[in-house]
């Protein structure tokens, strides 16, 4: 709790509007097992399972969403696919939404990462026109799927995802940011991440 009035501070002085609250891992002893092998694991019910941990993750949301209110902040929850991180509380758009609702917040949002969702979910550009328009999606994030380098690597076609973003914001009056989160595939050469942004110059011609 300290660590988040932390965040708000300097969220204060940045003049960042948006604080970013990450679920955290299950606890190893309330771990379910993984019937899949790992590289196909992307996903656990967590998040949509009655009980304490799902109890306790709604109490602290809507304490930090409180103080973030005071402040004049909004709180934001990612979904991450279990593959890049194992037992992860959160993965999933739906259980995103339906404990951003359950918590009653106004100032409680979704950080929808296009990476995750396309790894977890599937079906994006359906995913951003059903939850768009609700005014629950705070941010968005991007990324190539499956190596999470460069947006033109791999199988999302952002082009076309930038396209449905802004149509469904004009109908609905978004007016959000969308963030990268990669790691340049050249990243570690001299040179190498400035090297990467062709994808976003080619976007801009």
């Amino acid at each position: 709790m300290k660590a988040f009035l932390l965040a708000l501070e300097y969220a204060q002085v940045l003049q960042c509007p948006r604080v970013h609250v990450m679920a955290g891992l299950v606890p190893e002893a309330l771990r379910l097992p993984q019937a899949e092998p790992v590289a196909l694991a992307t996903s656990a019910a967590y998040a949509s399972t009655p009980g304490a941990l799902r109890d306790t993750y709604l109490s602290n949301l809507r304490w930090a969403a409180e103080q973030a209110a005071k402040a004049g902040r909004d709180v934001l929850i990612e979904p991450i696919n279990a593959r890049d991180i194992p037992h992860f509380f959160l993965n999933r758009q739906d259980q995103a939404h339906a404990i951003v609702l359950e918590t009653g917040c106004a100032n409680l949002k979704v950080q929808m990462d296009l990476y995750h969702c396309q790894i977890v979910e599937g079906d994006v550009a359906s995913k951003i026109r059903a939850y768009l328009p609700t005014g629950r999606v705070g941010h968005f994030q991007i990324a190539g799927v499956p190596q999470r380098h460069e947006p033109d690597l791999g199988e999302l076609h952002h082009p076309s995802l930038f396209e449905v973003i802004d149509e469904v914001s004009a109908q609905c009056g978004w007016d959000g940011w969308i963030g990268c989160e990669y790691r340049p595939k050249a990243g570690g050469q001299p040179g190498g991440t400035s090297a990467g942004l062709g994808w976003f110059r080619a976007m801009n011609r």
